[in-house]
C-alpha cells in the first residue's frame, strides 16, 4: 500500500480550509532531466576507469512503478528521479524536476498522528510514492541518497529488491546493500541510508583475491541475494538474519580432480535463478567458461514464499510419474524429492480440510542429512545420429569464450541463452524438465542454533560422470523421467550480432529480458543495444495448436554507439540501461551512455510477433504486373485501324455511266456516305484520342528526355575517368606482374616447399590458439583463486586450533581429526596447484617454441 500525498507552498488560510496538501513540482522529459544534463565534462572517467577493468556496467535501475536509481560515480551518490510512463502523451516518459518543498501541512499533520499510527505508517512505506516526503519524525526524503561508509570500489552494477527497500551495490571485489528506507540522516542536502557489506571477511578482505562475478536478488524472496565468485563458489545471503556469514554455500566442482581437459571448464562465469515452472522456480543455473552449463536443483531460500498452487503441481507430479514408475532409480530419487517437499513445506502433508485456504506457503529450513546436491551437466543438446560430441554443448559459429547467461521462461518454455566473447548468441530450450538430483554419501556441513534449527548449509556439488551421455533425438523421452538425466536442450538458433572485432580482448555482452513481451532479448554490448525476437517456441506453439517450422529469430538494432561506420572509429560505453513498461501495453528503453547522457526510446510491441504472410502456391507475373500498371495511351480499337466494309455490289455498265446522271449520283452518295460511317469516324476518333492523350505524351517524352540528358551526363562522366581508369588498370597490372615475379622468387627459397601441416598437427595448433584465448586467463585465475584459499583456509585454522585450545584442553582427538582433515585438503588444493602450474609452464613452452620456429621462418 502507498500513502501520495502531494505538497506545495501554503498559507495559513489555506491550511485551515483544508489539510490536504498541493503539489508544485515541475515534470520535464526524463532525458533532460537535471542529473542527466548538468555534468558534460568527465562524466566519463569513472566510467572509462571501469571499462578498462573489464565488464559491461549496469548503474540504471527501475522499481518496477514509479522510481528510476541512477548511481553517479562520480559523485559517489544515488540518485532518486521519480518518473510518470505515458504522460502527458502515451509514448513520453516524464520526470520529477527538483524543487522546493514547504512540509507546514505536513508537520501539523504529522503531530496530530498518535504513535501507534505512526508506526503503522512506517511499516505500511509511508512516503514511497511519487513526491519526496519526510520519513520518521519529520526527516525529508530527498531524491539524492549517499552512503553512510566509505566505498573503496567501483561500482559496475546496482539492482533493486522486489519492495524497493533496498538496493544492491555490487563491484567485482566487494558487495554493499544500501538501506533506501528506515533509519537515515540528512547531511548536505541529501539522505545517509545505512549501508552495508555482504560476505566481507569472503570478498573485501585485502589479501583475498576472490573476485565477484555475478550477483542477483532471489526472485521468491526481498532479503536473499545470490553470489557466483571467481573461486567457483555459489553462496545465497540472507539480509535479514546475517550478512557476514552466507546462509547457504555450494561448492561447484563440475569434474573431478586432475580430469580435467581444459580450464576453461572449472570456471564459472555467470549464473541465473529459474522462473516460475515447475522445479525451475528451485532452480540455479551456472554457466562455465567453455560454455557448458549446469543445474542446481532444488535451491530454496530459507522463509521464501511460493504459491500453494505451484508447490501442489509438482507434488503431485512426483507422486504421478515417479513413484509409479517400473525403474527402481526413479522410485528413489522421487522419493527423496517427496520427503524434501515435505520436510521443506509441512504443509503438503496435510489433510485437505487443513489447506483449503491456503494461497501461499512458507519455505522452512530443511536439509538432507546424509545427501548433498548433485551438479546436473552439463547441458547437452539433442543431437542427430552422426553430429559430434564436442558441438553438442558448444555451437560450431561460437567463437572465444562464454561471457553472459540468460534465462527466460516464455509461456511453457524455458529458454537458455548464451553469449560468447566472438559476438555469437546461443539461444536453446529445455526439451525435458528438471527433476531435483541429490548424491547419498555426501553429507552436507550444517550450522544450527541453541534451538537445533538450521541457520545455514555448505555441501560440495559434484556432477554424475554417468550423465554424460548425448541424447540422440529419436530417444524417447519418457524413459528418462526421474532417473537423475539433466534435461537436454533443443538449439533453436545461433544469432551473430556482427560486432567489430578487437585485437585486445573479447567483446562483453549482458543481456536483459523484456518484461512486457518475454519473446524480446536485448542484448547491451560495447557497440550499442540490439533487440533479439523469438518467433519459434516449441512447447507454446504446441500447446497452441501450432504445427509449424523452427522460424529463426529476428535481430533489430535498437541504439548504436559507434561514431562511424569504419572499424577504428571507438565506440561510446554504455553505463546504464532499463526497460520500463505500463499497464497499457507500452514499452520503453532508457540508456545512458557514460558522458552521463540520457537516451529514452519506445518499443513497439503490437504485431511484432506477426511474420508476414506470403502465398508461395501464386507467383507473381511480372509481365502482368507491369501490364496492369502501365494504362492504355490509346486504345487497341484505334490501333487496330478502321473496320474493313466491302463494297457495294455494283452493275457491269457502272463504269458506262456518268457522274451526272441519276445512276452515277447514286451510286456515289452511297460510297460517301460508307466512307464518312467508317474513316471520318475513325478519323475524328483519333482526332480526340491525341487530344485527349496529347499532355500525358508530352509527359512521357519529356520524362524520355530527361532521362536522355541523364544518361548522356553518366556517359560524358565515364568517358572523363576513362583515362584515370586506364592509368589504375595499368597500375594494377604492373602491380600484379611484380607481384609474381617475388612469388616465383619466393618459391625458389629453401624453406618454401614445407609441406602442409597434417591433421594432430592443425589439431595441436587450434589447442594452442584456444590456450593462448581462454586457457591461459582461465589458469591464471584458477591459481590466484586456490592461493586465496589457502591463505583463508590455513588463517581459520590456526584461530580455530587457538580456540579449541583455550576451550577444551583435555580433548585433542577432535584437534587431530580436523587436523588431518585439514592436512588432506591442503595436500589436494596443493597438487591442483602444481598441476595447473604445469600446465601453465608447458603451454608457454609450447608457445615460445612455436614463435622461435615462426622467426626462424622468417628470417630464412
Amino acid at each position: 500500500m502507498r500513502f501520495n500525498f502531494d505538497i506545495a507552498e501554503s498559507t495559513e488560510d489555506d491550511s485551515r480550509r483544508s489539510l490536504t496538501p498541493k503539489e508544485d513540482v515541475q515534470w520535464v522529459p526524463l532525458q533532460t532531466h537535471p542529473v542527466f544534463t548538468t555534468t558534460a565534462d568527465g562524466g566519463g572517467t569513472a566510467a572509462t576507469a571501469s571499462a578498462s577493468a573489464g565488464g559491461v556496467r549496469n548503474i540504471l535501475a527501475w522499481d518496477g512503478a514509479s522510481r528510476l536509481y541512477y548511481w553517479d560515480s562520480n559523485q559517489q551518490c544515488l540518485h532518486r528521479i521519480s518518473i510518470r510512463l505515458g504522460e502527458p502523451d502515451p509514448t513520453s516518459v516524464v520526470a520529477a524536476s527538483p524543487s522546493k518543498v514547504n512540509f507546514r501541512i505536513l508537520d501539523k499533520i504529522t503531530c496530530l498522528l498518535i504513535p501507534p499510527l505512526k508506526y503503522c505508517l512506517k511499516s505500511l512505506n509511508f512516503g514511497k510514492g511519487l513526491l519526496p516526503l519526510r520519513n520518521e519524525y519529520g526527516c525529508q526524503m530527498l531524491p539524492v541518497l549517499r552512503a553512510d561508509k566509505e566505498l573503496n570500489f567501483v561500482v559496475n552494477k546496482i539492482s533493486i529488491n522486489r519492495n524497493g527497500s533496498a538496493l544492491l551495490l555490487a563491484g567485482s571485489d566487494d558487495l554493499c546493500v544500501m538501506y533506501l528506507y528506515g533509519r537515515s540522516s540528512t547531511k548536505e542536502n541529501a539522505i545517509v541510508c545505512r549501508t552495508v557489506s555482504i560476505g566481507s571477511q569472503v570478498y573485501s578482505s585485502d589479501s583475498s583475491a576472490i573476485r565477484i562475478l555475478q550477483v542477483s536478488w532471489h526472485p521468491y524472496s526481498d532479503t536473499h541475494v545470490g553470489i557466483l565468485s571467481s573461486d567457483s563458489v555459489f553462496r545465497l545471503f540472507d539480509l535479514s538474519s546475517g550478512v557476514v556469514q552466507p546462509e547457504q554455500e555450494y561448492y561447484l566442482q563440475p569434474v573431478e580432480p586432475g580430469r580435467s581437459r581444459n580450464a576453461a571448464s572449472i570456471c564459472p562465469v555467470d549464473f541465473s535463478f529459474g522462473g516460475d515452472h515447475l522445479w525451475d522456480r528451485f532452480s540455479v543455473f551456472v554457466l562455465f567458461s567453455d560454455g557448458s552449463v549446469y543445474i542446481l536443483c532444488p535451491v530454496v531460500p530459507f522463509g521464501s514464499v511460493y504459491k500453494w498452487e505451484s508447490i501442489l503441481e509438482i507434488y503431485s507430479d512426483a507422486h504421478t510419474f515417479g513413484l509409479k514408475s517400473a525403474k527402481s532409480a526413479a522410485v528413489n530419487n522421487s522419493n527423496m524429492a517427496i520427503s524434501w517437499l515435505e520436510a521443506t513445506f509441512p504443509e503438503v502433508a496435510q489433510e485437505a480440510t487443513d489447506r483449503e485456504n491456503l494461497s501461499t506457503i512458507k519455505a522452512h529450513s530443511h536439509a538432507l542429512f546424509d545427501a548433498s546436491l548433485a551438479l546436473q551437466g552439463p547441458l547437452r543438446k539433442v543431437c542427430h545420429g552422426g553430429e559430434d560430441e564436442d558441438l553438442a554443448v558448444r555451437g560450431a559459429e561460437c567463437e572465444g569464450r562464454a561471457v553472459s547467461f540468460l534465462y527466460n521462461l516464455v509461456s511453457k518454455d524455458s529458454i537458455l541463452v548464451t553469449a560468447w566473447s566472438g559476438g555469437q548468441l546461443q539461444i536453446d530450450a529445455l526439451a525435458d524438465e528438471i527433476q531435483p538430483v541429490w548424491i547419498t554419501g555426501s553429507a552436507p556441513r550444517l550450522r544450527v542454533d541453541s534451538f537445533d534449527h538450521i541457520r545455514g548449509i555448505a555441501m560440495i556439488c559434484e556432477s554424475i560422470p554417468a550423465e554424460h551421455s548425448i541424447v540422440k533425438l529419436d530417444q524417447p523421452l519418457d524413459n528418462t523421467v526421474w532417473l537423475g538425466h539433466p534435461p537436454p536442450l533443443l538449439r533453436l538458433a545461433i544469432v551473430d550480432l556482427a560486432l567489430p572485432r578487437k585485437t585486445e580482448g573479447s567483446s562483453l555482452i549482458t543481456m536483459f529480458a523484456d518484461p512486457l513481451m518475454p519473446e524480446r532479448i536485448y542484448s547491451l554490448h560495447e557497440g550499442g543495444v540490439d533487440s533479439i525476437v523469438l518467433h519459434f517456441l516449441p512447447f507454446t506453439s504446441q500447446i497452441n495448436g501450432k504445427d509449424e517450422n523452427i522460424k529463426t529469430p529476428s535481430v533489430h538494432p535498437v541504439l548504436s554507439t559507434c561514431q562511424g561506420e569504419t572499424s577504428s572509429s571507438s565506440p561510446s560505453p554504455l553505463s546504464g540501461f532499463a526497460s520500463l513498461s505500463d499497464s497499457f501495453g507500452y514499452s520503453w528503453v532508457v540508456v545512458v551512455t557514460s558522458t552521463q547522457e540520457c537516451v529514452v526510446l519506445e518499443m513497439k510491441t503490437w504485431n511484432l510477433l506477426l511474420p508476414i504472410q506470403i502465398d508461395k502456391e501464386k507467383p507473381i507475373d511480372m509481365e502482368q504486373q507491369k501490364e496492369k500498371d502501365t494504362p492504355d495511351i490509346i486504345s487497341k480499337e484505334l490501333l487496330s485501324g478502321p473496320k474493313s466494309v466491302l463494297a457495294p455490289q455494283a452493275s457491269p455498265n457502272l463504269r458506262s455511266i456518268s457522274a451526272d446522271s441519276i445512276e452515277g449520283r447514286s451510286a456515289l452518295h452511297q460510297y460517301f456516305k460508307l466512307f464518312h460511317e467508317n474513316y471520318v469516324e475513325y478519323a475524328h476518333k483519333v482526332y480526340f484520342e491525341l487530344k485527349h492523350h496529347g499532355p500525358q505524351l508530352k509527359r512521357i517524352i519529356d520524362d524520355q528526355h530527361a532521362r536522355l540528358d541523364e544518361a548522356q551526363q553518366k556517359i560524358s562522366r565515364v568517358e572523363a575517368k576513362q583515362p584515370m581508369l586506364d592509368e589504375r588498370i595499368d597500375h594494377a597490372v604492373q602491380r600484379h606482374n611484380s607481384l609474381e615475379q617475388r612469388l616465383q622468387r619466393l618459391r625458389r627459397l629453401p624453406g618454401a616447399h614445407k609441406k602442409p601441416l597434417s591433421r594432430a598437427e592443425r589439431e595441436f595448433k587450434s589447442e594452442l590458439d584456444q590456450f593462448t584465448g581462454v586457457e591461459l586467463d582461465a589458469l591464471r585465475s584458477s591459481i590466484d583463486t586456490l592461493g586465496a584459499r589457502l591463505k583463508r583456509y590455513t588463517k581459520s585454522s590456526k584461530d580455530n586450533l587457538t580456540t579449541q585450545r583455550r576451550k577444551i584442553p583435555g580433548r585433542n582427538h577432535v584437534q587431530d581429526a580436523q587436523i588431518s582433515q585439514l592436512k588432506s585438503s591442503l595436500e589436494k588444493l596443493s597438487l591442483l596447484n602444481s598441476e595447473s602450474t604445469k600446465k601453465v609452464e608447458l603451454v608457454e613452452s609450447a608457445i615460445k617454441t612455436v614463435e622461435s620456429s615462426r622467426n626462424k621462418t622468417i628470417l630464412s
